[in-house]
C-alpha cells in the first residue's frame, strides 16, 4: 500500500460519503434553451439522503481493503483521518475548501493520462490497425465504415464511438488546454466522482477515491481510444474501449463517454465553463455544479 497522507485519505473518505444532505435545486431534466444563453426559469427541488456511516456508505466494499490495512498498520494516521472526516462533517453545506481539493486532484491525476494499469488487462500501444484493416475501408463511406465499426463490437462487453470529425476537433483542443475534469457517475445513492485525463488522444478514467488512496499509482479503470486517421479524407472519428470489468460495467462507461461528449463538445459555453474552472479557476469549480448539468441535460444511466 502506497504511503498515504492524511489529508489524501480524508479527502477519500469524505468523497466515498458524497451522498449529499438537505435539498439541491436544479433546472427540469432535458430542458436545454433553444437561445443559446437564454435559461429557462424552471427550477425542481429533490431531497438527498443523510451521510451514512463510512461501512454503510455504499462504495465503502471497493475500498474496504485499503482502508482496513491503514487502520491495522496505523492507526493514529487512520484515526487522524477519521477526525479531519468530522471536522469536514461539520462544514456548512457547500462551504468545501474546493481550491485545495481540486488542487490535491491535479497533482495526484498528473500522470494518469500516461499510463495503463496491466492489471485491468489493457492493450499496450493499441493502434486502429490493431482492429480495423485500414487499406480495405478506404473506399468505404464514412456510414459504411461506421456500420462496420458498430458491428464489430456489438458482441463485445465494451463501448464504441463514431465521433463527426468537427465535434472531435473541438474535443481534442479542449482537452489540450483543460487535460482533466471531474466526472459524476450516478449511483443507486448519491454520485461517485472520478477523474478524467487526457493523454494525446487517449482518455483515462480512475475513480477519485483511487487517486486519493493510491495516489501517482492510481490505475486507470476505463480508457477511451480515439482514432482520427479517417478524420481528414472521411470526416469521422472512431472511438473504442477498454475498461476494468471489476469496477464499471458497460452502462457505467458510456454514462462517462457521453459525459465526455456533454462537457468537451458543447457548443453551450456555459456547459464548457465547468471545465475551465476546473483547470484554470478550482477556488470558483463547485462539483455540484457538475450534478446539476447531468440532471439539466438527462445524461445518466438506470442506477445500479
Amino acid at each position: 500500500m502506497s504511503d498515504i497522507g492524511e489529508s489524501k485519505m480524508a479527502a477519500a473518505m469524505v468523497q466515498m460519503c458524497c451522498i449529499y444532505r438537505g435539498m439541491l435545486a436544479v433546472r427540469n431534466t432535458g430542458i436545454r434553451p433553444l437561445i443559446p444563453g437564454l435559461a429557462p426559469l424552471q427550477l425542481r427541488a429533490f431531497s438527498v439522503l443523510k451521510e451514512p456511516t463510512l461501512e454503510e456508505n455504499p462504495f465503502y466494499s471497493k475500498y474496504e481493503d485499503k482502508i482496513a490495512q491503514l487502520r491495522r498498520l496505523k492507526p493514529q494516521e487512520f484515526e487522524a483521518c477519521m477526525e479531519k472526516r468530522r471536522e469536514l462533517k461539520r462544514q456548512p453545506l457547500g462551504q468545501s475548501k474546493q481550491a485545495e481539493f481540486i488542487k490535491l486532484v491535479e497533482q495526484e491525476s498528473e500522470n494518469l493520462g500516461k499510463r495503463a494499469s496491466g492489471s485491468g488487462g489493457f492493450s499496450k500501444d493499441k493502434t486502429l490497425g490493431s482492429i480495423l484493416n485500414v487499406d480495405m475501408v478506404k473506399e468505404k463511406t464514412a456510414e459504411e465504415i461506421g456500420q462496420i465499426w458498430m458491428h464489430y463490437f456489438a458482441t463485445k462487453d465494451t463501448i464504441c464511438a463514431i465521433i463527426p470529425g468537427e465535434k472531435f476537433e473541438t474535443m481534442s483542443n479542449r482537452g489540450k488546454n483543460c487535460p482533466t475534469f471531474l466526472y459524476a457517475l450516478p449511483q443507486e445513492e448519491g454520485y461517485e466522482f472520478f477523474v478524467g485525463q487526457w493523454s494525446g488522444n487517449e482518455l483515462h478514467f480512475t475513480s477519485l477515491i483511487n487517486v486519493q488512496t493510491i495516489g501517482q499509482n492510481a490505475p486507470s479503470q476505463l480508457i477511451l481510444y480515439h482514432y482520427p486517421e479517417l478524420q481528414k479524407d472521411k470526416g469521422i472519428v472512431l472511438m473504442a474501449a477498454e475498461m476494468d470489468h471489476k469496477f464499471l460495467d458497460v452502462t457505467k462507461a458510456q454514462c462517462l463517454a457521453n459525459q465526455v461528449q456533454l462537457f468537451y463538445g458543447t457548443q453551450h459555453q456555459e456547459t464548457f465553463h465547468l471545465v475551465e474552472l476546473f483547470n484554470h479557476k478550482p477556488a470558483d469549480f463547485k462539483h455540484m455544479s457538475v450534478i446539476a448539468e447531468l440532471e439539466q441535460t438527462g445524461i445518466s444511466h438506470p442506477r445500479a
